[in-house]
C-alpha cells in the first residue's frame, strides 16, 4: 500500500494516464452525445424557425459542452480527495478546475509525490478544449449556412416587389 502514498514517477504517470484516458472516453461519449442531440434539433430548423429559439438551441448546446466539461474535472478530482492526495473535496476539484484549464496560479498544490499529475490534468483539458472548440465551430458553421440561406432569401423577396 506504501506505493500508492508515495508512489515513484512511473506509477504516477500510470495513474494519471489512466485517468487522463477515463476522461477522453467520456467526453467522447459526451460530445457524439451533445453533437447527435444538436442535429435532431437542427433538422427541425426552417425559414420560419424564430431566432430565439436558435438562440435557445445554441445556449443549451453551450450549457450540455460547460456540464460535460464539469463531470470530466469531477472525475479528476474524486481520486485526488478520496486518496487523501488533497484532503477538501473542495480544495480537490478547485485544484483540477486550475490545472484543467491551465490558469495555474491557485493556492492549492500537489504534495510533491504526485505533482506530475498537474501537467496530466492540464494535457486533458486541452485535449478536451480542443474538441469542443472544434464542434463549437461546426455548430456555428451550420448556423452560418443558415442565415446565408435567410438573406438570400430576403434579397429575392426584395428583388421581386416592385
Amino acid at each position: 500500500m506504501d506505493h500508492l502514498s508515495n508512489p515513484n514517477p512511473v506509477f504516477e504517470i500510470l495513474v494519471g494516464t489512466l485517468i487522463l484516458i477515463v476522461v477522453i472516453f467520456v467526453h467522447g461519449v459526451g460530445i457524439r452525445s451533445i453533437s447527435r442531440q444538436f442535429s435532431k434539433s437542427w433538422t427541425q430548423v426552417t425559414s420560419g424557425t424564430p431566432h430565439w429559439r436558435l438562440n435557445m438551441m445554441l445556449a443549451v448546446t453551450v450549457a450540455a459542452l460547460a456540464l460535460l466539461h464539469f463531470a470530466e474535472t469531477l472525475i479528476w478530482a474524486v481520486p485526488l480527495s478520496v486518496r487523501d492526495i488533497i484532503p477538501s473535496m473542495r480544495d480537490s476539484y478547485y485544484y483540477v478546475l486550475e490545472s484543467y484549464t491551465t490558469l495555474g496560479e491557485g493556492n492549492v498544490a500537489l504534495p510533491a509525490r504526485w505533482r506530475l499529475l498537474g501537467p496530466i490534468i492540464a494535457m486533458s483539458g486541452l485535449f478536451t478544449f480542443g474538441w469542443t472548440g472544434s464542434v463549437l465551430v461546426s455548430i456555428m458553421t451550420d448556423f452560418g449556412k443558415f442565415d446565408t440561406l435567410q438573406a438570400r432569401r430576403e434579397r429575392v423577396e426584395e428583388d421581386k416587389t416592385p
